[in-house]
């Protein structure tokens, strides 16, 4: 089996980390970023030899390329790559101010590509690779609260989708991942902001709910992060990856749960959906 080299952003936690163990497991070669003490996490993970660590803030691009030339110049080559760094803000869409809303899209949206553009020239030099795009349930539905980071989840799933099927001729595939909640600590303190400008309309409704204290999801979540991982690792060596996988039995009823409203409101709306052609087209 061929050792592949992987760069993964966001690794010194959560997702990100269990990601980083599982393909060192396997015998593959990891590049792990983290925004700072690169170091810290080659401690935890016992200086592996087959481990590169590297900082990377996935908001400066001049330190993105050079976390990644970094990394290809240790090991030679780049495999597979996963956008994992990210974060949530927790607001209404109307309680977020502008700083908060472009803070939260230039980690979770511009951030990707970020390292998009600093990895795509070895990959297709290379004419292989895999990207994978950690996404998540909020892309294909909407939670109160959740509102600006589910629309960078939609911008990932767009981008992820751009990028199919430009990259294709090059033998360079993409997948898009959409987990439920796992035990990973995202809905605690460290990885989630709330709204610094609450408003107070909003504070016996769902949003103020999740807003004061989303310990009834912390902790109870029912995803293993550590499976997702070796599913993740599984997915590196498969010849035909998919373009969208779910993970978790929570993000498949959510997601068949919000593709059954749209349907039932595109059969509704269908004789005015398609009154609109000129006349006499077919």
């Amino acid at each position: 089996m061929k050792q592949k080299v992987w760069l993964i952003t966001g690794a010194s936690k959560g997702l990100g980390f269990e990601i980083t163990k599982a393909a060192l497991a396997s015998g593959d070669r990891v590049i792990a970023t983290v925004r700072r003490e690169p170091g810290a996490l080659a401690g935890t993970l016992q200086h592996h030899t087959n481990l590169f660590t590297a900082q990377m803030d996935v908001t400066d691009e001049a330190q993105v390329q050079q976390a990644v030339r970094q990394g290809v110049a240790h090991f030679g080559r780049l495999d597979v790559v996963v956008n994992n760094a990210g974060y949530g803000l927790v607001a209404a869409l109307e309680e977020a101010t502008d700083a908060e809303v472009r803070q939260q899209y230039d980690t979770n949206v511009f951030g990707v590509l970020n390292v998009v553009r600093a990895v795509l020239p070895i990959m297709r030099q290379q004419r292989a690779g895999y990207l994978i795009n950690i996404s998540s349930i909020d892309a294909h539905g909407a939670f109160p609260g959740w509102g600006v980071y589910g629309s960078t989840k939609f911008a990932l799933e767009g981008i992820s989708r751009g990028l199919a099927v430009e990259l294709a001729p090059f033998g360079i595939q993409v997948t898009a991942i959409s987990p439920g909640l796992f035990r990973t600590g995202f809905l605690g303190p460290e990885s989630r902001q709330v709204a610094s400008r609450p408003i107070a309309d909003y504070d016996a409704t769902a949003v103020g709910d999740m807003r004061a204290d989303a310990r009834h999801l912390f902790s109870n979540e029912p995803g293993d992060p550590k499976k997702l991982a070796r599913v993740v690792v599984d997915l590196a060596r498969t010849a035909q990856p998919p373009a969208h996988l779910l993970l978790g039995k929570d993000a498949v009823l959510f997601y068949q749960a919000n593709v059954e409203s749209m349907m039932t409101e595109l059969e509704q709306w269908l004789p005015i959906s398609i009154s609109t052609d000129l006349d006499g087209r077919r």
